[in-house]
């Protein structure tokens, strides 16, 4: 397929060729990440794996800060309270 001209929408919605839907298993209703690479508009079929993949880095990322202040507020407790007293 070579190049095509497509008009872009007064909502900034652009058609995909139906060739390149086709090619590619995007359907109406289908996710498709878009993002800038080196200045050029990039387009592809989101993958359902790289979603759940990309909210399990989310995820792991709150569980690490939170893992840090609790171990802060743990050490902090330890300065204040001093050892647990054997009973």
């Amino acid at each position: 397929m070579g190049t095509e001209t497509r008009k872009v929408g007064a909502r900034g919605q652009v058609t995909i060729p139906k060739e390149l839907r086709e090619r590619f298993g995007i359907h109406g209703g289908d996710e498709v990440l878009v993002r800038d690479e080196g200045g050029k508009i990039v387009i592809e079929k989101s993958d359902v794996d790289e979603r759940l993949a990309e909210g399990y880095r989310r995820r792991g990322a709150v569980s690490r800060d939170l893992e840090a202040e609790m171990a802060g507020v743990s050490s902090e407790a330890d300065d204040g309270l001093g050892d647990a007293p054997e009973w």
